[in-house]
């Protein structure tokens, strides 16, 4: 097994429409790209309406400008602004949704980057069974993983809360599913804040989810920056070292106004840690 490698992240908003989510920097890109850099990030991962929104504005540009990587693209706008999921009851919505996701994989993965799906994976309900919106959901994630897969990058899938879905809530449930998929190209997003809803230890869970574990999403129990929680971060910490874990720790947090306030807490917390 490798040894563990970590690279910090912070979360950018360009959905002005999800105002009050969890994003440590929201709108203005160069701005804020310029400013991640400039407090030491190596990554931002960016929640944006459409990827060609996310063309026009230049992405590649303000990536090569400020030497940041993109650590993945959201795909959560597809939820946020036309309530796409993969597992409508309505197979024109599930038709659209794949599309919109499709085409943040194919502009993510020009950068090398994964997208990711988590409020996209919808949820049942009286119209749909829970059978039929995992066998909805893991064609779904087969196909797109596979379009991943071509492109040389992965798809991350993240569990939510039970607030949020009723389908993947808890890590053991999101390596059930990743398990049963045809495509190896998919892995977990782990969200720190969902697991400290829903797991009895998150960092048992880590360690038996393995090399399932693809992104995690470095945030406290209250949603705020890492280290203004109450979460005891250096268990989770060690057992992504026990698993080998190489990849980020970004920032999805809550910002409540002062993301530059935000961002140098989590990189406190992150460099104390890591």
């Amino acid at each position: 097994m490798p040894a563990a490698s970590f690279s910090s992240s912070v979360t950018l908003s360009l959905v002005p429409e999800a105002a009050g989510g969890p994003f440590v920097f929201w709108g203005d890109l160069p701005r804020n790209a310029r400013l991640a850099k400039s407090l030491g990030f190596d990554a931002i991962e960016v929640f944006a309406p459409s990827a060609s929104f996310l063309k026009n504005l230049g992405l590649i540009e303000i990536l090569d400008e400020t030497g940041l990587r993109l650590a993945a693209l959201g795909t959560g706008a597809g939820w946020v602004l036309h309530k796409l999921t993969l597992t409508h009851s309505d197979s024109s919505i599930r038709i659209k949704s794949r599309a919109f996701i499709s085409e943040l994989i194919e502009l993510a993965a020009d950068y090398r980057a994964p997208a990711i799906i988590g409020s996209m994976q919808g949820r049942f309900d009286g119209s749909v069974s829970k059978p039929q919106a995992f066998e909805w959901l893991r064609d779904a994630l087969n196909q797109l993983g596979n379009q991943a897969a071509a492109r040389g990058t992965l798809l991350f899938f993240e569990p939510l809360n039970r607030y949020e879905t009723n389908l993947v809530n808890r890590i053991d449930q999101g390596v059930a599913l990743l398990e049963s998929l045809e495509t190896d190209a998919v892995r977990l997003l782990v969200d720190l804040f969902h697991a400290n809803i829903e797991e009895v230890s998150t960092s048992e869970a880590i360690k038996k989810a393995g090399r399932h574990v693809g992104h995690i999403h470095f945030v406290d129990s209250n949603r705020r920056a890492a280290g203004w929680g109450q979460m005891d971060f250096k268990p989770i910490i060690e057992a992504l070292k026990a698993i080998g874990y190489q990849g980020y720790l970004s920032a999805e947090a809550q910002s409540h106004g002062d993301g530059e306030g935000a961002a140098k807490q989590t990189l406190t917390a992150y460099n104390t840690l890591v």
